[in-house]
């Protein structure tokens, strides 16, 4: 009777501790406290301070509190904010958004910017190989394209490792290509990251701007970064946009990184359409009807149409994303992501 009695007391112990960490969870999950909201160092930049406010507007709005912005000069701080719980939102690339799954699942989509249909069909943006226009016909083929055999040996500049559109997607071509050739059957995308493996020298720019930062400044020979992330800095002045053998211009205005470099130019070897970026929400941290009550101000008409969210084609301001059509934020699930995942499987 006394053990019996000993083991009810320590059962009704853990069931009251349970019930009083149950009762704080639902506390924080409700809470009036900030949310925070963490983004890539890629727009973390001054100039896009306008971008990030009318974004956390939507939040606020939708859910009556306040949004702490955490800027980031790493991707590897916004992945680890969220995987330890120390981030409630963030916008992230694909695969830091996979990346960061893998190790908290209570991670969810919230939203994608639609392309130009206002569906998920055609939410895409381009992954970029480029290198300086007097050097692009070193990579041209005899049919007269561009293509990767005379990258071996050059000097290289990636993004992260955890970004999409500036590692995973054109460190998966790599491979793909070179790994049909002698000396490279093995290789793999994590090799890629070390210099003299394919790479005379490879180089991070942590951030898309900084990789073509790498390459105008002559670090780098060929740079793989992304189309959207560069749009408020340059313009197209040779070509078709996203086409092999265009060239942009650095704008005179443009801000840094890119402060110093107006005039230069750069080429498109190759432009590659990638999953666009999600804006995603922290279970553990966020309750589920709070997840909801953003997923749906996302993915409003009135959202669609703010020109401060979706700017109109000839907007002078820097901004996250365009209307060129019927663009808006479209909610997706996890498994929309699955094609990034099995890249390099």
């Amino acid at each position: 009777m006394k053990k019996w009695l000993v083991g009810l007391a320590s059962l009704t112990l853990v069931l009251s501790a349970c019930n009083s960490e149950s009762s704080e969870g639902e506390a924080n999950a409700s809470s009036e406290e900030p949310l925070t909201m963490v983004w890539y160092p890629n727009e973390s930049g001054n100039e896009l301070s306008g971008a990030r406010d009318a974004i956390g507007g939507i939040i606020e709005e939708a859910t009556g509190r306040e949004v702490e912005h955490e800027l980031t000069t790493d991707y590897a701080i916004a992945i680890e904010s969220l995987v330890n719980d120390n981030a409630d939102i963030a916008f992230t690339g694909a695969e830091g958004y996979i990346q960061a799954k893998e190790r908290n699942d209570a991670l969810t989509p919230i939203a994608v910017a639609s392309g130009p249909s206002g569906t998920e069909e055609d939410a895409l943006y381009h992954s970029w190989f480029a290198t300086t226009p007097e050097n692009m016909s070193e990579y041209e083929t005899a049919e007269g394209e561009y293509g990767l055999d005379n990258f071996e040996g050059k000097n290289f500049s990636f993004v992260s490792t955890s970004s999409t559109s500036g590692f995973k997607v054109p460190g998966t071509t790599l491979v793909s290509h070179f790994s049909e050739k002698e000396g490279y059957e093995n290789l793999e995308i994590d090799q890629l990251a070390e210099s003299g493996t394919l790479f005379g020298e490879v180089m991070f720019g942590n951030t898309h701007q900084g990789s073509a930062v790498n390459l105008l400044t002559g670090k780098a020979d060929v740079a793989a970064f992304c189309d959207s992330c560069v749009a408020n800095y340059v313009e197209l002045s040779e070509g078709e946009a996203n086409a092999p053998g265009s060239i942009y211009t650095v704008a005179e205005n443009a801000e840094a990184p890119f402060e110093d470099l107006a005039g230069e130019e750069f080429g498109i070897l190759s432009a590659t359409p990638v999953l666009n970026a999600p804006f995603i929400a922290n279970g553990n941290t966020v309750d589920e009807e709070t997840i909801t009550a953003i997923t749906e101000a996302f993915t409003a008409e009135e959202v669609a149409n703010n020109e401060d969210i979706f700017l109109p084609e000839d907007s002078e301001a820097n901004g996250l994303f365009s209307k060129t059509a019927d663009e808006q934020f479209v909610h997706v699930d996890d498994a929309w992501f699955d094609p990034i995942r099995e890249l390099g499987q």
